[in-house]
């Protein structure tokens, strides 16, 4: 692997994987970065990605990428297909740059910020000297994306591409004043953030009272402003900070309440 005098880089490195916190597998990622350039700017996004789940990592990233400056490299190893003749692609925007198997981590990213160049990630010269069959986090990934951060330009990487892989996605819809949608990802805390966005819901609801109907099963839901709005255990609906709708229990885990998981159906009605 090629070596160079440390540079100054002003573009943070975002790291998304569902590598989890238990294992070695995200510090030897940061440390394959930092050795290529001391002074690059690591933020982990998260590792809590539910294992192998492409879905929700596209979530993730869509909603959360345009928190970050113009320039993020977003580095998303989500990635069930490891070791295959899988791709590995490096997707520059008019304002990010994007590093990811080419599985559609990247569809819903990509329909909001449309992709000027797309590479193939070919060339060695830039990964590590021996390359795992399981961990290319670590050993193409990282390196990548610390010369990436050194201010290595996107085509010394590879070849360009014309095409990538795309996800089918399940957008919400009304139908005869029904909004079907699913639960795409539950949080730490046991809420569900569904797939419909804010000025959906509020096209239905108006302040009136709703029903939420979900594995054959229709329960009376009210909005609430804020969780602590909520009484203790009373399941609710709230807008989160991500603009989507979520189903919400305040001070107790939702999927106690709700044997729910992600991909789970949902309808919403109004309560007659």
């Amino acid at each position: 692997m090629i070596r160079q005098k440390p540079v100054e880089h002003k573009s943070p490195i975002v790291l998304i994987t569902d590598f989890g916190e238990k294992d070695y597998f995200v510090g030897l990622m940061k440390g394959v970065i930092l050795k290529i350039n001391p002074n690059a700017k690591i933020i982990d996004l998260t590792h809590a990605i539910p294992s192998f789940n492409i879905k929700v990592a596209n979530f993730i990233l869509s909603s959360c990428y345009h928190y970050f400056p113009e320039g993020t490299i977003f580095v998303i190893v989500v990635d069930p297909g490891v070791g295959s003749k899988r791709k590995i692609l490096l997707v520059k925007t008019k304002n990010y740059i994007f590093l990811a198997p080419d599985n559609g981590v990247l569809t819903s990213v990509l329909e909001k910020e449309p992709p000027f160049q797309i590479f193939s990630v070919e060339n060695t010269k830039y990964f590590l000297d021996k390359i795992s069959a399981t961990f290319h986090g670590r050993d193409i990934f990282s390196p990548v994306a610390g010369w990436l951060s050194r201010g290595v330009p996107c085509e010394e990487f590879g070849p360009l591409v014309s095409s990538y892989n795309t996800l089918k996605i399940q957008y919400p819809y009304i139908n005869n004043e029904k909004i079907e949608g699913e639960i795409i990802y539950i949080d730490k805390f046991g809420n569900a953030i569904t797939n419909i966005p804010a000025d959906l819901i509020q096209s239905l609801s108006k302040g009136e009272k709703l029903k939420l109907k979900i594995k054959n099963i229709e329960i009376p839901i009210i909005f609430r402003k804020s969780y602590s709005e909520g009484k203790e255990g009373e399941i609710f609906f709230i807008i989160g900070s991500l603009d989507y709708l979520e189903i919400a229990c305040n001070k107790f885990p939702l999927v106690k309440k709700i044997n729910i998981s992600e991909g789970e159906k949902i309808e919403i009605s109004k309560w007659k």
